[in-house]
């Protein structure tokens, strides 16, 4: 069976984009904190079920959770940063995402006392209006990248770009290792069908036959939640329909499917997926 990354975007249900009109980010320390209950409900499903995964962390919610950051590395899973404040990269400057990303990094090496390897930007938001961003990130000391998303949406994705992990050669001759959110060919156009509210709103059967056609290829997958995905008990936030419906869509159904999805395929870290597909070795070559 074909291995695939299982992946965890760290974040708490009132920092997401869909509520950033109506939460300042200044006002975030005045939430009841949910994230710590509900990234050890996932770590224990994912013991249970003996599979490693990738743990992309917030570095404001690092500074604040340190137990629990400690906790997912010594559980031999793999922590991934995504970013500071979930600001999107295309709302930023050069200079402002380079400040927010190192500190992040740094924050999350020095809870765990690993290298971050890994990086996945707040809603995918490396486009192609900031697609300098992967400059910044070589710079950084990343070796990949997950934070493309090959489709079009209204917030983010780049339609054309490659749909299968790769090397990515930057605008300024830099080097890193790509790997974008899975999509399935829909005709000419590309569905997207690797979790969050994808995974939420289409019934599991079409998932499961867009994630097996993709493995059918002998190529890997990436699947990618959030904590507050299987909390149906989080406060209520108001805002506009699409942004509740995005949100709150299915979340009473996303636990049961996602024991069905680690019932039907294989998981473990990007790093062991990219490693088993010859990623890193043609990364360390060029």
């Amino acid at each position: 069976m074909i291995l695939n990354a299982m992946t965890v975007d760290v974040e708490d249900y009132y920092q997401v984009s869909a509520f950033s009109k109506q939460i300042k980010k200044d006002d975030w320390g005045s939430f009841t904190s949910r994230v710590d209950h509900n990234t050890n409900h996932i770590l224990d499903i994912f013991a249970k079920h003996k599979i490693k995964g990738t743990f992309f962390i917030l570095g404001w919610v690092a500074e604040r959770e340190q137990k629990l950051i400690r906790k997912i590395s010594d559980q031999g899973h793999e922590i991934g940063c995504h970013g500071y404040r979930h600001d999107l990269v295309y709302n930023q400057t050069r200079d402002i995402f380079n400040e927010e990303t190192q500190k992040s990094k740094c924050i999350i090496e020095d809870i765990t006392g690993k290298a971050v390897n890994g990086y996945r930007a707040a809603s995918y938001s490396i486009t192609k209006k900031s697609i300098w961003a992967m400059d910044v990130l070589c710079e950084a000391g990343f070796k990949y990248d997950s934070s493309i998303f090959p489709i079009i949406h209204d917030r983010y994705g780049i339609p054309n770009a490659k749909t299968t992990p790769h090397v990515y050669n930057t605008e300024s001759g830099n080097r890193i290792i790509e790997f974008p959110l899975s999509t399935i060919g829909i005709g000419n156009k590309r569905m997207p069908i690797s979790g969050g509210g994808y995974f939420r709103l289409f019934p599991y059967w079409l998932t499961q036959l867009g994630l097996r056609k993709i493995n059918k290829k002998s190529l890997p997958f990436i699947f990618y939640m959030h904590p507050w995905e299987i909390d149906i008990n989080q406060p209520r936030i108001k805002s506009s329909i699409l942004s509740e419906f995005r949100h709150y869509n299915n979340i009473d159904k996303f636990e049961a499917r996602l024991i069905s999805l680690i019932n039907d395929f294989k998981f473990t870290t990007v790093s062991d997926v990219l490693q088993m597909n010859g990623l890193w070795d043609a990364y360390n070559d060029g």
